[in-house]
This record gives structure tokens, C-alpha cells and sequence, in this order.
């Protein structure tokens, strides 16, 4: 599962944090992020979790009205490899002033012309977080992006750098075990749940290696939560890590 990747061939002072073979990979996919049922129809599942982590994090974090319709507004937010745009619309619907970016021309002109239709006003931008004049954002998101990055060091400062005073960065990423790779790499992509050369297993990223990461960033990283599947529940929150797993962040 991935929404996409954070930079592409825009130079930032310390180079780039993406693959372009990874660019060219998810660009390839972009006609047809929006279809449910289409190449992309993992993301749309595991879309709703991430989402009420997402939420339960928001109130969480600010303190808002668990029961707010649009908990984000007066706050912005940047969603960081936003692909064609599945997390920036839910988070303008919560209220938010949002940004998106991702290294994909393609996927941000289909994310563009899909929130244009369902009025959405969502300001996406191509190119490498490190190298765009952004500004900084109350809420910083990054799903299934980490991954697909070179120098992830570098992509988590950038990060940081984004986060307002008093913000908060949610991250979610496959954690780098015997059963991820296994199941999310071997098993889903021979079957065609994920697309074929979407995972390198060897790119993954553990818990404790995202929170080692983190600190070095300024950042102090939540308990993370994972993301899973059991029969009658489908995918869900859970402690079972194994997989997928989702985090929030502080700086510190």
C-alpha cells in the first residue's frame, strides 16, 4: 500500500529523498487512483482506519469535540506523497486550509480535477518537500510514503521543518518483518492486491527504527498502532504491528 511519494527530480540543498523509478511508478497508476475496485483498491480500504486514527489523534492532541463535524478548521494541514488525493479531501472536509504534494505531475493533475469536481478547494503542488517554500502547517501527514524514500533522514527533517509550533505529524509505513513480507510484498503483489514493484521489503522501516529516526529529527514519536485484517472485522486498529502500523509525533 502506498499513497504515493514525497519528492521527485526537484533538487532540494541536500539532494533528492526520492527514486524517480518511483515517481514513474505511481504516475503510471494515477488515472486510476479514484477507482474503489481498480489497482489502487488497497488504499481505499485501508483508507477509513487511517483516517479514524487521523481523527482520534486530532482530538487528542488539540482537545477538540470528539463529536465535531470539522474539527480542523481555523488549522492547516500538508499531506506529504498525497497521490490523487484520498487523505487531503477528508482532511478539507474536516475543516482544514490543506496542501498537497507529491512527486507525481500525473497523480497531482488527476487529485487537482477530482477535488475540483467535488468543490473542494485543496491546493496541490509537484515536487521535493525539501525544496518547496511551504510554510509550516498545524498537521502534517505522510501514509505509506516513508518507504518509498531514499534519505529518510532527510525526508523527516523536512518534516519537522514543516510542523507549525504545537503540531502534529501522523505517519503510518510497513513494518519490516517475516510476515510483511510474506504477505504484503510476495503474496499481494502476485495476486495484484498492490500493484507489482510497489515494496522493496528491504526499504521497510520498524518501530524502533522510525523512532530513533524521529528523535534525530526533533520529533518524539506516540505509541504506534498497527494496522491488520482478521476475518469478520476486515482491517482494523490494533497492537498487532506486524504489518502495517501508523504513528503520531511531537516535536520535542
Amino acid at each position: 500500500m502506498s499513497d504515493a511519494i514525497s519528492g521527485g527530480e526537484t533538487k532540494s540543498s541536500g539532494g533528492t529523498t526520492i527514486r524517480p523509478e518511483e515517481a514513474a511508478h505511481f504516475s503510471a497508476l494515477a488515472r486510476d487512483w479514484w477507482d474503489a475496485k481498480g489497482p489502487m483498491a488497497s488504499l481505499h480500504q485501508v483508507n477509513p482506519v487511517r483516517l479514524q486514527f487521523i481523527r482520534e489523534a486530532i482530538d487528542l492532541h488539540w482537545g477538540g469535540d470528539v463529536c465535531a463535524a470539522r474539527p480542523l478548521v481555523g488549522k492547516s494541514a500538508l499531506d506529504v506523497g498525497c497521490g490523487a488525493g484520498l487523505v487531503c479531501e477528508p482532511l478539507r472536509r474536516l475543516g482544514a486550509e490543506v496542501t498537497g504534494v507529491d512527486a507525481s505531475a500525473e497523480n497531482i493533475g488527476v487529485a487537482s480535477a477530482h477535488a475540483e469536481a467535488a468543490g473542494l478547494d485543496i491546493r496541490y503542488m509537484t515536487g521535493e518537500i525539501g525544496a518547496l517554500d511551504l510554510g509550516t502547517f498545524d498537521l502534517v501527514t505522510s501514509l505509506e510514503v516513508i518507504e518509498h524514500v531514499a534519505d529518510k533522514p532527510r525526508f523527516l527533517r523536512d518534516l519537522a521543518t514543516s510542523l507549525a509550533p504545537g503540531g502534529l505529524l501522523v505517519l503510518s509505513t510497513p513494518n519490516r518483518t517475516p510476515a510483511s513480507k510474506l504477505l504484503l510484498v510476495e503474496a499481494a503483489e502476485r495476486i495484484g492486491y498492490v500493484p507489482r514493484g510497489t515494496h522493496d521489503w528491504n526499504d521497510f522501516v520498524t518501530p524502533g527504527e522510525l523512532g530513533e529516526l524521529l528523535a534525530e529529527a526533533g520529533l518524539a514519536m506516540g505509541e504506534p498502532r498497527g494496522i491488520t485484517w482478521r476475518p469478520g472485522k476486515g482491517l482494523h486498529l490494533s497492537d498487532d504491528l506486524s504489518l502495517n502500523y501508523i504513528v503520531s509525533a511531537l516535536v520535542n
